[in-house]
C-alpha cells in the first residue's frame, strides 16, 4: 500500500518555500492560461515543441504536454483555490489531498530535450510517406513491420497496417515516435 504524508507534513506546504507544480489547463487554453498567470506575477514554465506542419497556416509551436503548465509558487501563501480559480485553469495535479511538486532538475531535462529537438529543425514525422514500410519500436507491437498509412490529428499518433494471419492487413494506431522507416532491402 502506498501512503503519502498529509499535506501539512510535506516540505511543499512550508511557508516561504516556492516549488514547481503541474497545473492542468482547459483544453487548448494553455497559452491563454500562461498569459493570465504571468499577468498575476506567477512564474510559469510552458514547454512548447516546434513542429513542421504540412499546412503552412497551421501552428508552428504546440504544447509538449498538451493541457499542462508548470507554475512556481509558495502554496502556503498562494493557496490551492486561488490557482484553481484562474481563468482557463482546470486544477493543480493532485493525488487525493497530496499535491506533488516537480523537481527543477526534471524541468531542466525537459528544456534540454526541447532544445535538442529545436536544433534538429523541430519535430517532423513527414519523412515517412503513406505506403512506405515501417517498423514499430515500442509497445505491444514492438518489432513488427507494417505499412505506414497516415498521420492522425495532432501528429502524435499514426496509423500503420500490420500484416497478420492469413495475409490480412489490420490497422493499428501507435505513437508517432514509435515508428521508424525501414530501409529498403537490396
Amino acid at each position: 500500500m502506498i501512503t503519502t504524508p498529509p499535506p501539512e507534513q510535506t516540505p511543499d506546504s512550508q511557508p516561504g518555500h516556492a516549488l514547481w507544480y503541474a497545473l492542468r489547463s482547459k483544453p487548448n487554453k494553455e497559452a491563454m492560461l500562461e498569459r493570465e498567470l504571468i499577468s498575476r506575477d506567477i512564474e510559469v514554465y510552458f514547454p512548447r515543441l516546434r513542429v513542421n506542419p504540412v499546412n503552412p497556416r497551421s501552428r508552428k509551436w504546440v504544447p509538449y504536454f498538451p493541457g499542462y503548465l508548470f507554475v512556481k509558487v509558495d502554496l502556503a501563501a498562494t493557496g490551492i483555490n486561488s490557482l484553481n480559480r484562474v481563468p482557463n485553469a482546470n486544477r493543480l495535479v493532485m493525488f487525493g489531498d497530496y499535491i506533488p511538486s516537480v523537481s527543477e532538475a526534471l524541468l531542466r531535462r525537459i528544456d534540454a530535450k526541447l532544445a535538442a529537438i529545436a536544433e534538429a529543425g523541430g519535430q517532423s514525422f513527414f519523412d515517412i510517406q503513406p505506403g512506405e514500410t515501417v517498423e514499430i519500436s515500442h509497445g505491444v507491437f514492438a518489432g513488427y513491420e507494417g505499412i505506414f498509412e497516415e498521420r492522425l490529428k495532432g501528429d502524435e499518433r499514426v496509423r500503420v497496417l500490420l500484416k497478420m494471419l492469413s495475409d490480412r492487413y489490420v490497422p493499428v494506431e501507435v505513437d508517432a515516435g514509435w515508428v521508424t522507416k525501414r530501409e529498403k532491402k537490396r
